[in-house]
Formats: C-alpha cells, sequence, structure tokens
C-alpha cells in the first residue's frame, strides 16, 4: 500500500503528523475491507484529503463563520433541524462529514465494523478521534461509491461527489499528479520527465493525456505487485535472478521511491535500489532480499 513517507514526500508544506497518521493508520487497517488497497484507488482517495484538509494541516472545517457556514443552520437538506445545529454539525474529519444527517449515517456505517464506535450525532467531536478520524474519509469514500470513478481515472466525478461542484479542483488535479508521480518513483514536481520517459509532449503542463497516463501506470503496477503473499512463501532474490519475483520486488521498490524498470531482471539498477533501501530502513545492507526485507516493503 501507498506510504506516509510518499504522502509527506508530495506534499507542498509538512503535513500535521497527527492528522496523517490517523489518515493512514485508518487507511492500512480498514481500506482493504472496501476496495481500498490498490495505488490506482489510493492516490486519488489520498489527493482529495490532501487538499479537503490543506495538506493534513486542518481535521475539521474552520469556522468563521463565514455567510456559506451561516446557511448551515436551516440546512434541513442535511438534517440541521435544531437551534445551532449548523455549527455543532460543522465538518469533521479529513473529508469534512457535515450535518446531522451524515454525522448520524457515518455512526451506522462505523457500527458494522465495530459495535463499540460511539454515537457521532450526539458526540460529533468524536470524530476527531482515532480510529474515527482516519475512518470517516473512507465512509464517505465508500457509501459514495468512489472506486468506480478511481478506476476509470475520473478525477472531475469524484471531485463532484466530494465537493457537490468543482470547487479547487485545478489544485486537487496537482495534489494528484504530485502523489502519483512520487508512487511511481519520480520526484513529485518531476512532470516533465514522467512525460518523456513515456512519450508524451514533454511540455511540463499535467494535462488530461499526462494524468490518464500516470492512472494507467499505477493500474500496470496493481497488476504486478503480490497478493499480499506470506513473508516465508517468498524466495530469497539477489543479483543475477529473474522472473515475476523480481518484478514483484522491483514494482515494491518503486512504490518505496525507487526508479525502476519492471522487467523481471536483478540487475545492478535493482541492486542499487535494494541497497538503498537496506540502509534507509537499518537493514543488513548485503543487496539479497530475504524475510527482512521482504517484511520491510510491506509483504507481511
Amino acid at each position: 500500500m501507498l506510504t506516509a513517507a510518499q504522502v509527506r514526500r508530495a506534499c507542498r508544506r509538512t503535513p500535521d503528523a497527527d492528522n496523517l497518521n490517523s489518515v493512514m493508520v485508518a487507511l492500512e487497517r480498514y481500506g482493504p475491507g472496501v476496495g481500498l488497497d490498490l495505488l490506482h484507488r489510493e492516490v486519488p482517495y489520498l489527493a482529495q484529503i490532501m487538499h479537503e484538509s490543506g495538506e493534513f494541516k486542518f481535521d475539521r472545517e474552520v469556522w468563521g463563520p463565514t455567510d456559506a457556514q451561516k446557511r448551515y443552520e436551516s440546512r434541513t437538506d442535511l438534517g440541521n433541524t435544531q437551534p445551532g445545529d449548523g455549527y455543532r454539525f460543522r465538518g469533521h474529519g479529513p473529508l469534512q462529514c457535515t450535518g446531522r444527517y451524515n454525522h448520524r449515517d457515518y455512526t451506522g456505517w462505523a457500527r458494522k465494523i465495530d459495535p463499540a464506535a460511539p454515537d457521532f450525532e450526539a458526540e460529533p467531536e468524536r470524530i476527531n478521534t482515532d480510529p474515527w478520524e482516519g475512518l470517516s474519509a473512507i465512509w464517505y469514500w465508500d457509501t459514495r461509491g468512489l472506486n468506480a470513478y478511481a478506476d476509470k481515472g475520473d478525477n472531475e466525478m469524484i471531485t463532484r461527489r466530494i465537493n457537490g461542484g468543482l470547487n479547487g479542483y485545478a489544485d486537487r488535479l496537482t495534489c494528484y499528479t504530485r502523489l502519483a508521480l512520487v508512487v511511481l518513483g519520480y520526484a513529485p514536481d518531476a512532470v516533465r520527465a514522467w512525460q518523456s520517459d513515456n512519450r508524451l509532449t514533454a511540455d511540463g503542463i499535467a494535462g488530461p493525456a499526462t494524468r490518464a497516463s500516470l492512472h494507467d501506470a499505477l493500474v500496470r503496477t496493481d497488476k504486478i505487485l503480490p497478493a499480499t503473499p506470506p513473508v516465508g512463501s517468498m524466495p530469497v532474490l539477489r543479483r543475477g535472478a529473474k522472473g515475476p519475483d523480481v518484478a514483484s520486488l522491483q514494482a515494491l521498490l518503486n512504490s518505496a521511491g525507487a526508479s525502476l524498470k519492471v522487467d523481471k531482471d536483478f540487475g545492478g539498477r535493482t541492486l542499487d535500489a535494494v541497497l538503498a533501501f537496506q540502509r534507509r530502513e537499518h537493514l543488513t545492507a548485503d543487496g539479497i532480499v530475504g524475510r527482512n526485507t521482504w517484511a520491510a516493503l510491506g509483504v507481511a
């Protein structure tokens, strides 16, 4: 799965560690249950959160109140029917659970996962406690059926379903592009390099064709990654090895920040990437991919 280190690298400012941790822990624990364990879904999911949260600076709605926020008080479509409901049920969590109805709906959904989940209608602030904060974004994504749009690379419809329109759309696309590039082994602003490597017009502008190629590459990577095999079932790999297990290794190294061609051949560049990864993870840097290196790569 996508890592917190990759998200931090994609951000343009230092994210709040607690807010980022809430999102990533919930994604690791609960994401697979709703299909959020594929890179081509995780990238748009986290890109939307990056935008909505100011790159993990905020975990609840900043209250002015603005004119729009004042109108929350009479938003019966959100279930706000009692005095004070507008402020009481302002946006909570990384994707801004807003309104009495949504707090009630999240309660029912969360209790299917854990019967001990709080009553968020009675205690809306409890959304901003773990694990409910990060889980609230998964609830929103799942109940709006956003995997279907992510599978098609349709960032516009994902934005409309989350925002109700296209507010901040350009920034959401920028977040998507930066995170996708990092996951695929590039610097977050290396648009021109990606375009050059993928036979696109190398103008440095991340337009529809560039984003489509990023989406396609994420889908291909998902198909290469191993389906959570047990560590003990993975072979020991070293320079000279060839085959699908090497392809899985190369894809995992790319997800951890390398920039390898997935060619099923454990050559010099793959060896260098293994050594760099082992040093970064404080493992024995011998270039041999055994149990500990597989585990550090997330195969467990």
